[in-house]
């Protein structure tokens, strides 16, 4: 069993809320503009990390991570990508494997809009964390966490940090 934080569009922000939910996620899972290795640095000095760049990223994170991290957590696929789209509006750049090799677990970042969607067709859950860093127009920081236990996917949480001002 794995508790799992997601977050993304930090866009270069970390701070003690942040902190504080790594600290209790057994693994935590970025999926897109990082901003600055600073907060993956410090992410992973506490957790192990599993994350993707985005499109704000520059040559230092897309050197260490990629645009798809597709892998196993338990018995549960989980592909991260950070423009990904959503059900029936996959991104271009997916849409295609997507629909021949759907995931379990489909996450992108992006649009800084928390959404949690089961696409049905597909058979898969889409998990976008809405942004928990600072820039952007989103109103609320956002992350999400859960729970993988072999093949479930479990204990769903969205957790809201303070208003932005």
């Amino acid at each position: 069993m794995k508790k799992i934080l997601l977050l993304s569009d930090t866009h270069g922000f970390i701070d003690d809320q942040i902190l504080k939910y790594v600290k209790q996620a057994d693994e935590v899972w970025h999926a897109g503009d990082i901003g600055t290795i600073k907060v993956t640095d410090t992410i992973k000095a506490l957790k192990p990390l599993r994350a993707v760049y985005g499109n704000i990223d520059g040559t230092e994170i897309r050197s260490e991570f990629p645009l798809n991290n597709r892998f196993l957590c338990e018995e549960v696929d989980v592909w991260i990508t950070h423009i990904g789209g959503y059900p029936n509006r996959y991104d271009l750049r997916v849409r295609e494997e997507i629909k021949q090799n759907p995931p379990k677990i489909f996450i992108s970042g992006h649009s800084h809009i928390l959404k949690v969607q089961f696409d049905k067709k597909l058979n898969l859950l889409h998990l976008n964390p809405g942004a928990v860093g600072k820039h952007g127009f989103h109103k609320i920081r956002t992350m999400l966490r859960f729970t993988i236990d072999g093949s479930d996917i479990k204990n769903l949480e969205i957790v809201e940090l303070e208003k932005r001002h």
